[in-house]
């Protein structure tokens, strides 16, 4: 099993929506016109890293009290393979990513992971998805 900060390898993002009033949405186009940010989007970006990094402590303790891992974590076939060799069964918690590959089956994933926790996203075929759907908090 192979874990890696998010911050190894050029960032994965994941597209959100977000309604706004239009006097918020007009001040924020006052600010991109008046130069304060390139455009709608490194506004509402800076404005979200400022919240987190605002919240930094709090997350963090968070991370703790959950023993939830932090960044990207992968897994492969051969990694579920030597967790069912083991007789084992995972329970995944990641505040980042967690890519499930595509060379895992619906059935190796469902002996091997008992429960899967992603706050952020998971990438994983649509069957892989299905065969954990009543696994994933």
């Amino acid at each position: 099993m192979n874990i890696r900060q998010l911050r190894d390898k050029a960032p994965e993002s994941e597209k959100i929506t977000i309604n706004l009033g239009y006097v918020d949405l007009g001040r924020i186009d006052l600010l991109v016109q008046e130069g304060f940010y390139s455009n709608r989007t490194d506004f509402i970006r800076t404005a979200i890293r400022n919240q987190l990094a605002s919240h930094s402590d709090e997350v963090s303790r968070s991370i703790d009290r959950h023993t939830l891992e932090l960044g990207l974590r992968d897994y492969a076939a051969t990694d579920l393979e030597a967790v069912r060799t083991a007789g084992e069964r995972l329970h995944i918690k990641v505040v980042g990513l967690v890519r499930i590959a595509p060379d895992v089956s619906p059935a190796l994933a469902r002996a091997t992971i008992g429960s899967l926790t992603v706050l952020g996203a998971l990438q994983a075929s649509a069957e892989v998805k299905a065969a954990l759907a009543d696994r994933i908090r």
